[in-house]
């Protein structure tokens, strides 16, 4: 039978039906909402539980799969494959409910959002296993071996019942097609049941298909995976296969209790979860035990999952039974993100980001192990290098500066972070130098020595964190800087970079590795250039000991939000103060003020609330710092207590926490420099904040009160920077009170570790019965290189 369905009467329920063949379906009078899919691709963006409806367009030709997972948001039909160990209890008696109501309701967002859904479940034996049991309990029979074909009967019902009910909650009716291996191999069934699945899915009614485990015969031995058109439905990995290339679908989403694809079976010590899968890497992966339940492993899956990519479908294999990624691994998988292993045609030139990291990570302790006068010479190489290939750097930023102003889309100050000139790369060979003059006397520097007792000597060295993850918006300057500073603290480092930055950035990175290549570590520093989403980067826990966003404060947040497990290094917000006292000298007063916010405005340390002390209003001073504000056009917005003092205000701020990060600035009334440190501390962000005075005690009371990573006496905000700092340049400026603070140079970037040598000394020994005595002698230092 093609579709066991077809015998019965048809029998429907709110939001769910059973079908009758494709000829009666369009007199099926069952309830169901319009189509929520025609509509949406017309209208504006809606939003369905507080989640907007994707824009892209979901239409494609069928033929070849997807060659990246970027593109898998394109996906308009899919097929989401439930394994048995997804769908059921660990007791394998009964279901797992929540995880298949969270599977619900994201086919349901897909199916709202206009795509076509369609669902192949396990768990009616698991079902009917738990009720077969709970009815020879109620009858007081001993509990026999139960057979999996009495549980497939007696639980099918039941599966579908909660399907219904849960489908009901989304407005989404759902119909039931059983089938077996049978119903492929006679070309009527196969038709019919092409076109069944093809007029439910033209009804918005999403089909739930599972093999006919009551009836279904063993698999017989045959060719499979000879041609598209041969596959036998051995278990419901094969059936899901089966279905996505007879319904020309887009992707197949396969969900099983493991992550994905691993070389070597899941939990072994050298496992490694394949990221992308190609034809013929098979030969790369042992494959383990089959799932605890169900009746395929993961070479069944793996051997399906080609079979599929060879009809034309994409294939996803991921974990649906992990609580802290299941509740979104599908909508995840559909927008793209990097879960699961990916089954691709396409296999890139160069390494993927996984392969990046490892090769970071070694590279990175070869060049610990360098001399320190070996990693200065790199730095110096690179420094002549900029200065060398200047022309061919400029050639390549005028290409990404045409193609930035071509496609309109990067603001006036980005255009500026972006361009590159030969003052600035004069600039930046001076920075390198001086951290390549720095550098050798920091990793195995000794910060402390200790005599545990005698012949026990302990010492405390400073050692590079591991891999850094650079990310970067538009400044390729950033790109050498952050190179320099990893290969003087002995650092493994990745680098992201913007795509507005991306011819720049090819040369700038071509010529860090020249450098690197002169001690032969080359590998230290990688350029991530494949179509890895910031928020995938951000889950390499295993990879990546450290992320330092450089960017605005919202690429901060985002990259804080997405970290999974990794520390991120970076300022929450650039909310940088000028407070002018009573005291303050008039000739330093507005050339401190238009430094600190008009000679970069977009800058992170530029100045956004400049607070006056209630004296100065209506004075000369006052007056002066006004006029000069309006000729360099800034915008001034006033906050509560200066809005209070004058008839006619500028517009009052929406709030005193604003970073504008453009030639805007709030202005503010104190009546003290202690309320002055209270503002900073209730509104600032512990950015850079600046105290204009005269009064030496004034100031002396604010630099040691005000709770900031730089605070300031009579000096523009704007000297907050590594390279003004002279510590050569920086990799960010953190706000952060754990570890680095401030511009971060090369010591932010070191931890340290503990040396202890001994004599044959145990513990025991010092106990109170011992033998030896804790001596605790702290030993002078060895004379530091100040050369």
């Amino acid at each position: 039978m093609l579709c066991r369905a077809a015998l019965s009467p048809v029998v429907r329920s709110p939001g769910w039906c059973f079908v009758s063949p494709p000829q009666a379906i369009a007199a099926i009078p069952c309830s169901y909402p319009p189509r929520h899919n025609q509509r949406l691709r017309n209208e504006p963006i809606r939003f369905w539980s507080n989640i907007p409806f994707l824009t892209v367009p979901l239409s494609r030709a069928h033929g070849k799969p997807f060659a990246h997972r970027s593109e898998l948001k394109h996906a308009k039909r899919i097929v989401v494959k439930l394994g048995s160990a997804v769908v059921t209890r660990g007791d394998e008696c009964g279901l797992a409910l929540g995880r298949l109501a969270s599977i619900v309701e994201q086919v349901s967002m897909l199916q709202n959002q206009g795509r076509e859904m369609m669902i192949v479940t396990s768990g009616a034996v698991a079902f009917g296993k738990q009720r077969l049991r709970h009815e020879i309990l109620l009858s007081q029979s001993a509990v026999p071996v139960l057979e999996a074909r009495a549980c497939a009967a007696a639980g099918q019902s039941g599966l579908m019942a909660l399907y219904e009910a849960m489908f009901t909650q989304y407005s989404i009716c759902a119909a039931q097609i059983l089938v077996t291996n049978l119903d492929f191999h006679d070309e009527q069934k196969r038709r019919n049941l092409n076109g069944t699945l093809h007029e439910l899915l033209r009804m918005n009614i999403v089909p739930i298909i599972n093999t006919n485990d009551a009836v279904v015969p063993p698999p017989e031995p045959n060719s499979d995976l000879q041609g598209v058109n041969v596959i036998s439905v051995k278990d419901n990995d094969s059936l899901a296969a089966r279905l996505a290339v007879e319904m020309k679908t887009d992707l197949l989403i396969v969900l099983s209790d493991v992550e994905g694809l691993f070389d070597s079976p899941p939990g072994s010590d050298d496992a490694k979860l394949i990221d992308i899968f190609y034809p013929g890497d098979q030969q790369s992966v042992t494959f383990g035990t089959k799932s605890r339940v169900g009746m395929g492993g993961m070479e069944a899956k793996v051997k399906a999952a080609l079979w599929a990519l060879q009809g034309g479908t994409s294939v996803v294999i991921a974990n649906g039974t992990h609580p802290k990624i299941s509740g979104h691994v599908i909508t995840d998988i559909v927008e793209g993100k990097k879960v699961g292993t990916f089954f691709s045609e396409v296999k890139p030139a160069g390494p993927t980001v996984e392969q990046q990291g490892e090769m970071a990570r070694a590279g990175g302790r070869t060049l610990a192990a360098l001399q320190p006068e070996q990693r200065a010479e790199i730095i110096y190489r690179l420094a002549d290098l900029l200065t060398d290939q200047r022309e061919e750097i400029l050639l390549a930023n005028k290409k990404d500066l045409e193609e930035a102003e071509n496609k309109g889309r990067l603001a006036l100050p980005l255009l500026k972070r972006l361009s590159l000139s030969t003052s600035k790369l004069n600039s930046l060979a001076i920075g390198l130098r001086q951290i390549a003059a720095s550098s050798k006397d920091s990793v195995g520097r000794i910060i402390r020595r200790t005599r545990i007792a005698k012949d026990l000597d302990l010492e405390q060295v400073t050692v590079p964190i591991g891999v850094l993850l650079v990310i970067f918006e538009s400044r390729p300057d950033c790109l050498p800087q952050v190179s320099a500073l990893a290969i003087a603290s002995g650092n493994g480092l990745l680098l992201k970079g913007g795509k507005e930055a991306a011819h720049s950035n090819q040369i700038l990175h071509h010529l860090v590795q020249e450098a690197l290549s002169i001690h032969g570590v080359k590998d230290a520093v990688q350029l991530v250039n494949t179509r890895e989403e910031v928020e995938d980067l951000c889950r390499l826990d295993k990879l990546i000991d450290l992320i330092i966003p450089r960017g605005s404060s919202q690429l901060v947040r985002d990259i804080q939000k997405a970290a999974k497990g990794i520390p991120v290094m970076g300022h929450s917000e650039g909310i940088c103060h000028v407070y002018v006292d009573t005291d303050a000298s008039v000739e330093k007063v507005t050339r401190i003020i238009r430094d600190s916010k008009c000679e970069y405005p977009a800058a992170c340390n530029a100045l956004e609330t400049l607070l006056i002390h209630r004296d100065l209003l209506r004075t000369p001073l006052f007056d002066q710092i006004i006029d000069m504000l309006r000729v360099e056009q800034v915008k001034i917005h006033a906050g509560p207590k200066f809005a209070s003092y004058l008839t006619f205000s500028p517009s009052e701020v929406k709030s005193l926490r604003t970073e504008y990060g453009d030639l805007e600035c709030c202005i503010e009334v104190v009546d003290s420099v202690q309320e002055a440190v209270e503002h900073i501390h209730k509104y600032g962000s512990s950015h850079t904040d600046v105290i204009i005075t005269e009064n030496e005690e004034m100031a002396e009371f604010f630099l040691q009160h005000v709770d900031s990573a730089c605070v300031f006496w009579n000096a523009s905000t704007r000297f907050s920077d590594g390279y003004r700092f002279g510590l050569g340049a920086e990799v960010g400026i953190s706000t952060s009170r754990i570890h680095a603070r401030g511009p971060v140079g090369i010591e932010g970037l070191l931890t340290t570790k503990w040396l202890l040598r001994g004599d044959n000394h145990v513990v025991s020994d010092f106990s109170e019965h011992g033998t030896m005595k804790y001596l605790h002698e702290s030993l002078p230092l060895p004379q530091r290189n100040t050369n």
